[in-house]
């Protein structure tokens, strides 16, 4: 009886004694969330709606990290800030329209997220012209498909038909006339028939950089860099067309890619690396958590125990590795601190989000 007894209570008490953990930390990830968005904010311009230390592109992201921040608290305390920079920013690009069509991609996801957040239908608007003006970029004339690269049209490349595909498919999931949520169904699923036949996609289920396209009807895969965002973007896509669709099948296409790339891109500890670390510039500071950030999509749409321990181990090793002083956060997740920008540290911030998702808001 002894026996039988220690054990229901040690049960107990180790079933207590995990959420204790779970709970302690659920905490220290949201108060790092909430120091790191503050110092996020040091780089903030009102005057421009941009930030500070980073690109075009990558206030868009950190913009949407704002918002999610927002969501995962449960507060409304910046959405001034996204509403600024809704107004400001158009000054330096008139409709969020530029040369790239990724740039223009990134901001449509933003205002979706704005949209979701706050429903004001401005912020949907904004995505519905942007996507219009993206598609704009398609060609079948070279490739068979997708959207270029550029207006110069010059590379078709993952990034801009990722964004391309998620773009289209978070529309059609929250467009309320029927025909226009067909139109938008139509350009998601034509995507990714284009995507997944490109050839973009290699051997080991990772999404190289783009296509050579010097022969227009001879497009292979050019075998450049596997960056993480490129394998994080066209999850979200494919959750949303999922959804759109009613196809499981979709998230199982999914999973193959997330799948490779904590296989291959993660040191031994499980920590993401782009391999253009410990000096990535503008640009690459901001890929890794733009990965976890949709990461975070599939495991909402389908929970895996690998994706959760994959993302605490990123949250902590940041938090332990990779955080400077006044929660700032460095490029390097496993270290050592290198300083911060406004790209590293909503790059960090993507991970601290979904950490305090998983675990915050009581998700498992």
């Amino acid at each position: 009886m002894r026996v039988r007894t220690c054990g229901i209570l040690c049960t107990f008490l180790l079933f207590c004694g995990g959420l204790l953990t779970a709970k302690e930390d659920a905490g220290n990830y949201q108060q790092a969330l909430a120091g790191g968005i503050r110092t996020l904010q040091m780089w903030y311009s009102p005057p421009t709606g941009l930030y500070t230390t980073t690109g075009w592109w990558n206030s868009a992201n950190a913009i949407t990290v704002l918002v999610n921040s927002m969501r995962v608290s449960g507060s409304t305390k910046y959405a001034p800030i996204v509403a600024n920079t809704f107004a400001e920013a158009q000054r330096t690009r008139a409709g969020f329209l530029n040369e790239y069509y990724d740039d223009e991609g990134w901001w449509a996801l933003a205002w979706i997220d704005a949209y979701d957040l706050t429903k004001k239908p401005q912020y949907l608007a904004m995505a519905e012209s942007i996507f219009a003006d993206m598609t704009g970029g398609w060609d079948d004339g070279v490739c068979g498909g997708g959207i270029w690269w550029s207006k110069k049209r010059t590379y078709k490349n993952a990034i801009a038909n990722e964004l391309f595909l998620s773009v289209a498919a978070h529309l059609a999931n929250r467009a309320s006339d029927p025909r226009e949520k067909a139109q938008y169904l139509m350009w998601a699923r034509r995507e990714w028939r284009w995507f997944r036949a490109s050839g973009m996609q290699n051997s080991q289920n990772l999404i190289n950089d783009g296509l050579n396209s010097k022969h227009p009807s001879a497009c292979v895969n050019n075998g450049q860099t596997t960056w993480s965002y490129n394998q994080g973007v066209v999850l979200g896509g494919l959750v949303e067309l999922s959804r759109a669709d009613g196809d499981a099948g979709l998230l199982t296409a999914a999973h193959s890619i997330a799948d490779a790339a904590l296989l291959r891109l993660t040191d031994a500890r499980g920590i993401l690396h782009d391999a253009c670390e410990p000096r990535c510039g503008a640009d690459g500071v901001q890929f890794k958590g733009i990965f976890v950030r949709n990461l975070m999509a599939l495991d909402d749409a389908s929970p895996q125990q690998r994706y959760k321990t994959f993302i605490e181990a990123n949250a902590d090793s940041i938090l332990a590795n990779a955080q400077g002083k006044d929660h700032e956060f460095g490029q390097v997740w496993s270290g050592p601190f290198d300083g911060a920008n406004a790209g590293t540290q909503s790059s960090a911030l993507d991970a601290l989000v979904a950490a305090v998702e998983l675990l915050g808001n009581g998700k498992r």
